[in-house]
């Protein structure tokens, strides 16, 4: 059955979402570079919590130093940080929100100018200036991505989101271009995607039922295929008990690069698991309110706004009241986006999207 945008969602675990929009977990550099929470991002969050979104999301944030893949990244490895995470959480549901944080590990796109070592990875890279983890190391991440997710609990967070997708650490290790390792954590695809299953199940271990566990996953680039792809999400959805897959298509309407014949685009495509009480929200280029309609009447259950959020702060609202909504066309003003809750450093981050802003 299709719903409206503004149906209620109700997840496996027992949380529910009060519409169906969720944003985005947006890289913007406006936290500290130790990984606190800073005024800027606090704003930035909060205002898309007061302007209707059902799950506001946090940017990545990192569970291990060594794993920061940019500057003024929100982190979440160490318990010098819950501070700032509970006022986030409080504030986000304090609006109505489920407060959700993505968890997060560079590997090898983590900057040598960032974190002032070797970057990390399955594999040695020589191209990316890393190298490969020892198998200590592989399950120390897993235990850092399980420690994360107890700490996001004790926050306040209604849950987290693994992100496996975007080429970070769980990519590279279910990338068989990158993952070249020969041991349990490397080889067929069942090894290749050891570590995020272990990752999801030490988090329902560690965090209980009623906690909201997603995966965000993409299917292509970066070393990504999408017949692999769907494989690990079945296997997500039937054998790890997780609440909500979240994929990043980059153009939900596009036709896969894996099947350029196909009559179906890649949304379509994604559509066709068996996704039983998994509850799927797809990203990639929802930008208006007849993008919503068709994203939803498709049967996904919630869409996740990126560029869109960033332009309005009450998105949700604007598609609500109005089902034909358009945003404001780019380029716009940065008075503009200071008024939607950006800082001057995440304004200059967009500056990096051409035609964006003036």
């Amino acid at each position: 059955m299709t719903q409206n945008s503004k149906t209620k969602l109700a997840f496996n675990c027992g949380a529910t979402m009060k519409n169906r929009f969720m944003i985005a977990p947006l890289t913007n550099q406006q936290s500290h570079e130790d990984g606190r929470l800073s005024d800027d991002e606090y704003k930035w969050l909060t205002m898309r919590a007061k302007g209707g979104f059902g799950l506001v999301m946090t940017c990545a944030s990192h569970v291990q130093e060594v794993g920061k893949g940019f500057s003024g990244q929100l982190g979440i490895f160490s318990d010098d940080l819950i501070d700032g995470h509970k006022r986030l959480a409080s504030e986000i549901k304090s609006h109505g929100s489920l407060a959700v944080i993505q968890l997060h590990h560079a590997g090898m796109r983590s900057p040598y100018e960032v974190i002032k070592q070797k970057a990390v990875c399955p594999s040695d890279s020589e191209k990316h200036n890393a190298r490969a983890l020892t198998l200590t190391e592989v399950h120390q991440l897993r235990q850092d991505f399980i420690g994360a997710a107890t700490r996001a609990k004790k926050c306040g967070y209604d849950g987290i989101e693994v992100h496996g997708a975007h080429g970070y650490i769980l990519t590279q290790f279910l990338s068989s271009k990158i993952n070249q390792r020969t041991d349990e954590y490397g080889g067929s695809l069942e090894n290749r995607a050891r570590l995020l299953y272990e990752i999801v199940d030490g988090i329902r271990q560690a965090c209980g039922n009623e906690f909201l566990i997603g995966v965000r996953l993409s299917p292509e680039r970066f070393g990504m295929q999408l017949s692999e792809m769907m494989k690990v999400s079945q296997t997500l959805i039937n054998e790890h008990e997780i609440d909500f897959l979240d994929l990043s298509l980059w153009d939900c309407f596009k036709k896969p690069e894996e099947y350029p014949e196909s009559e179906l685009s890649l949304m379509e495509h994604v559509l066709q698991l068996n996704f039983k009480n998994v509850k799927l929200t797809v990203a990639g280029n929802i930008r208006s309110g007849k993008d919503v309609r068709k994203v939803l009447e498709a049967g996904v259950d919630f869409v996740t706004i990126g560029r869109s959020a960033i332009l309005h702060h009450d998105f949700p609202q604007k598609v609500i009241e109005n089902p034909s909504f358009m945003p404001v066309e780019n380029p716009v003003s940065e008075d503009y986006l200071k008024s939607e809750g950006l800082s001057k450093t995440f304004i200059n981050y967009m500056k990096r999207w051409e035609g964006f802003v003036k």
